[in-house]
């Protein structure tokens, strides 16, 4: 006999992520699609994990983080947004911003409670929100400038809607938000039950010297916020799968309720090495932008006499491309066929749109060393 189970997660399959990385393993194609570097994280971040390892840090962290690196990040905090936070109440080190996304939905979510996201979306917001029982709003960022159409927020928001979440540098299209958006978003939630949750993962990643617009930077918006982060984006460390989430304190204490039953503690000696690396090296997420702005320009160059069709990104280590003149293929067809064709593998975007996505845009990751990034553009190039 076998028992039936009846899914909470009736319409999730496998994630493009998954799906596009295994068939690009499969085919031996380079893999531009999941996002993370092909590189390794800093020397010196590397060995002071080793020898925290080596040092009697591989015990049970605090459940709250490691006080060392969560001063660190309150530190970080107060030196880029102008915001003091509290070391003790304020901040929970997290099993990647994953997990603080999960808790932090979890958090605020129940039964018939309405989420605005924005598509494209990334793909595990709305399964969280489903699994807690709200219905998800979906409001596209329409192509080819992706911003928000702050009307229609307006026109989304009913007595039921719980949350809005941003994911802002904007991962995949690279949009960031204005000073303006910051303003606009404080006018619409004022006077609200109406919580953020601020995806910011890409904080340290916005070019041509423009400054985040952290939620944190608004005094009003930061009493109903979340956000999120990671070191894993930060320090080319995505296999580490550690974030950490900011909330006022009475929201936090909540946020830990949940965090304290799905992983409790995280990673102890990556901990004490990220707060040591965060008080000696603080150059490092400071000239990350500069560092990854030398990759996109250098991928926009090297795409520069190919037939695909892009403006630079903004931020992100991502890069748009638009194939509406090489072929009338859906993206996910596409995607498909450059793996087969040439071994390139991208993103389809249309994978994290509820509804009447653009079909003619791939998202390609630029986090690879530049042989990496050459051979690929040769590649595209030669279509």
């Amino acid at each position: 006999m076998t028992i039936q189970l009846t899914s909470k997660l009736p319409h999730v399959g496998t994630t493009i992520f998954s799906t596009m990385t295994k068939l690009s393993n499969d085919l031996g194609a380079i893999n531009l699609s999941q996002g993370f570097p092909n590189f390794d994280p800093p020397d010196a971040l590397r060995a002071l994990v080793t020898y925290h390892l080596n040092n009697g840090k591989n015990q049970y962290a605090p459940m709250a983080g490691v006080p060392k690196l969560r001063a660190q990040i309150a530190a970080k905090v107060a030196d880029l947004y102008g915001r003091n936070i509290s070391v003790d109440d304020e901040i929970t080190v997290t099993n990647g911003a994953t997990e603080g996304l999960f808790v932090a939905i979890n958090t605020v979510i129940n039964l018939g409670d309405e989420v605005i996201i924005f598509d494209p979306a990334f793909d595990s917001y709305q399964p969280v929100i489903e699994l807690n029982g709200g219905r998800t709003i979906h409001i596209p960022l329409d192509a080819p400038n992706f911003a928000i159409d702050w009307q229609r927020v307006r026109d989304s928001i009913s007595p039921k809607t719980r949350l809005i979440l941003l994911n802002f540098p904007h991962n995949p299209t690279g949009t960031i938000l204005t000073p303006a958006d910051l303003e606009t978003l404080v006018e619409i939630v004022r006077d609200t039950n109406i919580f953020l949750l601020s995806d910011e993962v890409y904080e340290h990643i916005i070019f041509d010297g423009i400054a985040h617009q952290s939620l944190l930077c608004h005094a009003e918006l930061a009493e109903r916020t979340f956000v999120v982060s990671s070191f894993g984006k930060t320090y080319h460390a995505t296999g580490w799968k550690i974030g950490y989430c900011i909330a006022p304190s009475h929201l936090t204490a909540e946020f830990r309720k949940i965090h304290q039953f799905l992983v409790y503690s995280i990673f102890s000696p990556a901990q004490h090495a990220l707060a040591d690396f965060l008080e000696q090296s603080p150059e490092t997420h400071k000239n990350l932008a500069q560092f990854y702005q030398q990759k996109r320009d250098r991928f926009c160059n090297l795409l520069t006499d190919s037939r695909f069709k892009f403006t630079p990104t903004q931020s992100t280590f991502f890069q748009l491309l638009d194939y509406s003149t090489l072929t009338d293929l859906t993206d996910i067809e596409y995607a498909r066929q450059l793996i087969q064709d040439i071994g390139v593998a991208s993103i389809p975007i249309s994978a994290f749109y509820k509804e009447k996505p653009p079909q003619h845009y791939l998202r390609f990751c630029f986090a690879k060393d530049d042989a990496t990034l050459a051979e690929a553009a040769s590649r595209l190039c030669g279509i």
